[in-house]
């Protein structure tokens, strides 16, 4: 659902009757505009004169009424009232609509928009990124235009009976965190509804809002979450978005908890992995194979089953900091980039997300050093956190806990730009081909796209983590000098190749199905416990 001031426009539906004109005037061009020229649909109006049949409520008519829609405005080819459209818009007739296209011919039609809302439209429909939207690409836009607008009409008939009330309208906005009088209900309802029915069906919602750029609907955000559901060891994912009734209500709150429990659920369950791949990050080479199950032997036969989850208990406490301080920070980075938008573009989400990752990495990066040195520590070495912390201070000084920090930072825009496209394009493919009632993908979905996301984020971001890995444990190793992050890369690809740069991935892998499976499960019962509403 738009914000209640998007709906205040006089209606788009009359756009597609513009034909009226060919009542009196037969064979004109509805665009108001020059000649059509061959391969232009503009030309398509002027081979006959329009006959219109009179109906009530024109585009946005019931279906089940007998009347006949007009031949170009609301029969069932689509295509006619695409190609009207098209050339009411392509004001200079260059078979192109571009931002000033869009300005006047809305204007025209008594529409208004702001620049920054045309922009989003030809930006998100301008496939050959030449500034403008040709047929094809106009077409392609509206129709999946379309798609978005039908879930959120699906979303807003709360009787399912295919039209949209006063009372429904007020739900609506209200689960939306927007408290509306019945009266200015209507007057929402009248903007929208053609035939004086005051109820809005398909037609009309579809009319009215089709030149307006939509993101991502609420119904969407509710069941897309990311990386608050899912916890694979890594910190690195953009936040996710709230709705504004979840920011209002407090449920934003409770979502970020139960997120942190499943993190410390799913990361104390695959502690045993994570350590395996630390320790072959750091001591796997060419002349000292590390396998799977000679590791786990290794590690029991030093330290007995419990040393299996060195360096977990660290890697748990640091959940909640990073997760609100990255938050936090997320929403203090959208107001300075100037988003009065209640979702970001995916452009956006990176470059708010990434810097917000950036801000948190660097508040907790102590904590990464301590996990790594306490994963790493033999039988006796450290009495706890705080004695690793002590020590590490002593010997090495304050420089030593933030070791690795600049491979970590660079890891993040990689990790969090791949695994956001990633999720973003499964997402609105899914979308785009299953979503006809609901934004629901259910679990299996949600599941796959967050698991496939999260392992190509990881793999593009590996050979930084590996490095980033040795530097924090390099005073722990006896052999070797201290070397720089260029001087690691260099290293390990001239001893071990560039296959070394990917040591330990195998138990990295191992532990993401695991991870993304429990932490689920776990964020669901948590939600149930802190009282978080489900749709």
């Amino acid at each position: 659902m738009h914000q209640q001031g998007s709906l205040m426009p006089p209606l788009l539906g009359d756009v597609f009757c513009q034909c009226r004109s060919a009542e009196t005037h037969p064979g004109v061009d509805p665009g108001g505009g020059g000649g059509g020229h061959a391969g232009d649909p503009s030309s398509a109006s002027t081979s006959k004169p329009v006959t219109r049949q009179p109906v009530s409520g024109d585009w946005g008519s019931d279906p089940g009424q007998s009347a006949h829609p007009c031949d170009i405005c609301g029969g069932p080819e689509q295509e006619h009232r695409l190609k009207v459209l098209f050339q009411v818009l392509d004001v200079n007739g260059d078979g192109g609509i571009c931002v000033n296209d869009l300005t006047i011919g809305l204007k025209k039609l008594g529409v208004h928009r702001t620049e920054h809302e045309l922009m989003k439209i030809v930006k998100a429909g301008d496939k050959d990124l030449d500034g403008q939207l040709d047929f094809e690409e106009f077409v392609h836009y509206l129709r999946d235009h379309e798609k978005k607008l039908r879930l959120v009409f699906k979303s807003l008939d709360k009787k399912n009976d295919g039209r949209i009330d006063s009372q429904e309208i007020m739900q609506s906005l209200r689960d939306l965190g927007v408290n509306i009088s019945e009266e200015q209900a209507e007057k929402i309802l009248k903007s929208m509804d053609k035939n004086g029915t005051m109820t809005i069906d398909w037609n009309e919602w579809r009319d009215y809002h089709l030149l307006h750029p939509a993101g991502n609907i609420p119904e969407i955000i509710l069941y897309w979450k990311h990386s608050t559901i899912f916890d694979v060891g890594e910190s690195l994912l953009v936040p996710d978005e709230f709705t504004v009734e979840e920011k209002k209500t407090g449920m934003w709150w409770r979502h970020l908890v139960a997120g942190a429990g499943a993190g410390a659920v799913s990361r104390t369950c695959t502690a045993p992995l994570d350590r395996l791949k630390v320790l072959m990050q750091v001591h796997a080479s060419k002349s000292n194979s590390m396998h799977i199950a000679g590791g786990f032997s290794q590690m029991i036969q030093e330290g007995g089953m419990r040393s299996l989850w060195r360096g977990n208990g660290i890697n748990v406490i640091k959940i909640a900091p990073e997760s609100a301080i990255k938050f936090m920070a997320y929403e203090q980075i959208k107001r300075i980039i100037g988003s009065n938008q209640e979702t970001l573009g995916m452009a956006e989400r990176l470059v708010a997300g990434s810097l917000a990752g950036a801000i948190a990495q660097s508040s907790i990066y102590p904590m990464e050093v301590l996990k790594t040195r306490l994963a790493l520590r033999k039988t006796g070495q450290y009495s706890g956190i705080l004695d690793c912390a002590k020590h590490i201070f002593q010997k090495e000084g304050v420089a030593a806990f933030y070791k690795g920090y600049i491979p970590n930072m660079l890891g993040i825009i990689p990790y969090a730009g791949i695994d956001l496209a990633v999720y973003e394009t499964l997402k609105n493919s899914w979308l785009q081909r299953y979503a006809t009632d609901s934004a629901d993908p259910g679990v299996f979905v949600l599941l796959a796209c967050g698991t496939t996301s999260s392992t190509c984020g990881q793999l593009s971001s590996y050979p930084l983590a590996l490095v980033r890995t040795r530097m924090q444990a390099q005073a722990t190793l006896e052999e070797g000098p201290q070397m720089s992050m260029t001087g690691l890369f260099k290293h390990i690809i001239r001893t071990e190749g560039p296959m070394g740069l990917y040591r330990g991935l195998a138990p990295n892998f191992m532990k993401v199905i695991p991870s993304v499976s429990i932490s689920y499960v776990v964020y669901e019962y948590l939600k149930i416990t802190l009282g978080v509403q489900s749709k």
